[in-house]
């Protein structure tokens, strides 16, 4: 096993924050920090560190970083970030401070708005809606359609009215320090755009309030939710950084369960689909979430793209898709995964490689608990690859892939068909890994 590598951690190396600044500009200033590339800039101008992971390649990321003053904004309500962010086709460069937990489920006035106030008007349901699908008389071999169908979708529509954010290119959002930045109940949207950086936000309670059911999902049907807490479709250079995902304050053990099946109100926490391309995700937090992040809509997506980094990364207290990942090249590299089971998510997977997606894991460290299985932690479908070396398990270093394949009968490839090269803070050991991004991941670490 290599030596303990003794190279500070990648925020120690690229940012050393000047806390007067603060004091003397106020809290939606900026807040100054120091850049490998350019010296001293302010938090909010800050761009992605070259070779930092995929979100690096070409013309790299830099967000709003040359937006001027009238594309300057500083929000705290959610009328006040839509027209931050404007139209998704406006590419002029925009830095939206994020100051204090926005909730999405609120109109322009401020107004909390509920999911009754969604349903209004349109006819839905929920008793009436289980009666119109119940599987002993609807049956089992068909989606839902007819009056109760038409009116969920209604008023799931206006759910979505409010709650997706579309981000345009070139924009970055970040939380202001000190305010617990945040946005809860939101789908923050890059959709087809290039160039995004968000970062120093907690996303949290992101909840549909009317999922589909579909009897025709798995065995015995699903129920199936929208939105992410953010949500990537066809984006391309997208750095995520110091963020915090989370399902609190609504469980999944708090949710019903209707037709047998539990009543999905969550999706994804960030999931990176429909030929999304080059994006570097690093120093998060996943925690309370069951899906937590898909790479690929399909294993009919994009080839040649869905290239993703994903670095220094805790996910803990989380069920599975940490990621899943269809065809694309993805490096995941120094991350903690504690498998323990925390709020009712018990795990069943970390990482899932399928539909001949290339993975390259490279020293990242599992906490599994007493009585756990290390075969476990990954997952396939027999087509996907994972090549990598240094994962430690309880600190032993582990061949997973092996552990797994002895177990099942769709083996998961050790061979890639690329090298890694933009892998900036590649720390060689995952020794050390739990002890420090205990405190260098998630929002609120920035300042």
């Amino acid at each position: 096993m290599a030596a303990p590598s003794h190279r500070r951690s990648l925020r120690k190396r690229r940012t050393l924050a000047v806390s007067a600044a603060v004091v003397a500009a106020g809290a939606g200033a900026g807040v100054f920090v120091m850049n490998a590339n350019a010296g001293a800039v302010d938090l909010y101008h800050q761009t992605l560190a070259a070779k930092d992971g995929w979100a690096a390649s070409g013309t790299g990321t830099t967000g709003g970083a040359k937006a001027d003053s009238a594309h300057t904004f500083t929000v705290s309500t959610r009328a006040q970030l839509v027209k931050a962010l404007g139209s998704a086709t406006d590419t002029a460069p925009r830095i939206i401070k994020v100051k204090g937990t926005i909730d999405a489920n609120t109109d322009d006035s401020g107004k909390k708005l509920t999911c009754a106030d969604y349903a209004a008007g349109t006819g839905y349901s929920l008793s009436a809606y289980l009666k119109a699908f119940d599987p002993s008389t609807y049956g089992r071999s068909k989606l839902p359609s007819g009056t109760q169908e038409k009116a969920r979708a209604a008023a799931q529509q206006k759910q979505a009215k409010n709650v997706v954010l579309k981000v345009p290119a070139n924009t970055t959002i970040v939380g202001v320090p000190g305010t617990d930045a945040g946005i809860t109940g939101g789908d923050l949207t890059v959709k087809g755009v290039d160039n995004v950086i968000i970062r120093n936000l907690t996303f949290s309670a992101t909840e549909d309030c009317f999922p589909q059911w579909d009897p025709t999902d798995g065995d015995k049907g699903n129920w199936n939710s929208q939105y992410d807490a953010v949500t990537l479709r066809g984006a391309t250079h997208v750095w995520a950084d110091h963020n915090t995902f989370t399902d609190a304050p609504h469980f999944d053990s708090a949710t019903p369960n209707h037709y047998g099946r539990q009543y999905q109100v969550h999706d994804g926490d960030l999931d990176i689909t429909n030929g999304s391309d080059l994006v570097t995700v690093e120093h998060n937090r996943f925690t309370d979430h069951d899906k937590t992040m898909l790479i690929g809509s399909s294993d009919k997506d994009s080839t040649g793209k869905l290239r993703v980094s994903i670095h220094h990364n805790v996910w803990k207290g989380i069920v599975q898709r940490a990621p899943l990942a269809r065809i694309g090249q993805i490096h995941v590299y120094n991350n903690v995964y504690d498998t323990t089971t925390i709020d009712g998510y018990a795990p069943l997977y970390s990482i899932n490689s399928r539909a001949k997606a290339q993975v390259v894991a490279q020293a990242n460290y599992w906490k599994v608990p007493a009585g756990g299985k290390v075969a476990k932690l990954l997952s396939g479908d027999g087509t996907g690859s994972i090549a990598g070396s240094g994962n430690l398990v309880d600190g032993t270093a582990t061949d997973l892939v092996a552990a797994y394949n002895a177990s099942n009968s769709k083996k998961i490839k050790t061979t890639v068909n690329w090298t890694p090269t933009l892998a900036a803070g590649l720390e060689t050991s995952a020794n050390n890994l739990p002890t420090e991004l205990a405190t260098t991941t998630g929002a609120g670490v920035l300042s």
